[in-house]
């Protein structure tokens, strides 16, 4: 009995431990700080190592299993999306401003249950990273996705540790939403070139990503200004993470496609006038 009370204290030497949401403790990967900890630490040495140990070896096509993996990506994106939608109309959520609440209603579950599903989904991301090693497309290897990675993951773990409730459901239904829509694209572009000609509308997927963070930024706001009860500083943190977030992509955008599309405009005035 001792030993286990020892380690009980142990494992719960951290900040905020005891505010912890009960429901989901003992669910695989919450409980420790030092399980995120961990596979944060195994996704950048991923990142370190791997691109050293490829550079002598030649780019995978990897079609089947980028296919494979982006569909079941975009369904799982969609599970947590209907879940979400579902469960927080059933319990009469309110977008604007829903405070945390620890229930054992079984919408509510559904709610904490999704969430759960939301972190586990920011692991499964990882392989985003580990498919462009492998096919030794350096170019991808930006800050913004190595930034826009480790940082979801670790809030996502936050959420579902601490908040699995509430208003967090808004931006998490946003992103599960977009995210359909991102693995549904990259999963028909794996099929090959043929179907390319058809996926012209890639620049549109990162224009929706600015839509989702500008209405998580106006989001976030209205919710500090209204005085809503739901943890301040979550608040406070999404509006600094969609501030970074609508930087970084809107720097990515211009890059890649207004300079581009600039580019195109010379090179067309050049050889015909």
């Amino acid at each position: 009995m001792a030993n286990d009370s020892l380690k009980i204290g142990l494992l719960h030497q951290y900040p905020f431990a005891e505010l912890a949401d009960e429901r989901t403790q003992s669910w695989p990967l919450v409980s420790s700080p030092w399980q995120a900890a961990g596979i944060l630490s195994l996704y950048l040495l991923l990142v370190h190592l791997a691109p050293k140990w490829m550079a002598s070896q030649k780019p995978l096509q990897l079609r089947l299993p980028l296919f494979v993996y982006n569909l079941l990506m975009a369904l799982l994106n969609a599970h947590i999306c209907l879940e979400l939608f579902t469960a927080s109309r059933a319990l009469n959520y309110s977008a604007k401003c829903q405070p945390c609440r620890v229930s054992y209603d079984p919408h509510e579950l559904r709610i904490a249950s999704a969430f759960w599903w939301f972190y586990i989904s920011k692991i499964l991301e990882f392989a985003d990273t580990a498919f462009f090693i492998l096919r030794k497309k350096w170019s991808q290897l930006t800050f913004l996705h190595l930034y826009h990675h480790s940082t979801m993951f670790l809030i996502c773990w936050i959420v579902v540790k601490w908040i699995p409730t509430g208003s967090t459901f808004v931006p998490a239904l946003m992103n599960s939403f977009v995210h359909i829509i991102m693995y549904g694209y990259y999963s028909l572009s794996a099929l090959g070139p043929r179907l390319h000609p058809y996926l012209w509308w890639k620049r549109y997927l990162t224009r929706l990503q600015l839509l989702q963070f500008t209405l998580g930024l106006a989001w976030g706001v209205q919710a500090i200004a209204s005085g809503c009860q739901y943890q301040p500083w979550l608040s406070y943190t999404g509006v600094a993470y969609m501030l970074s977030f609508l930087f970084l992509f809107g720097r990515f955008y211009a890059q890649k496609y207004t300079q581009n599309s600039d580019r195109c405009i010379k090179k067309y005035v050049a050889k015909n006038f």
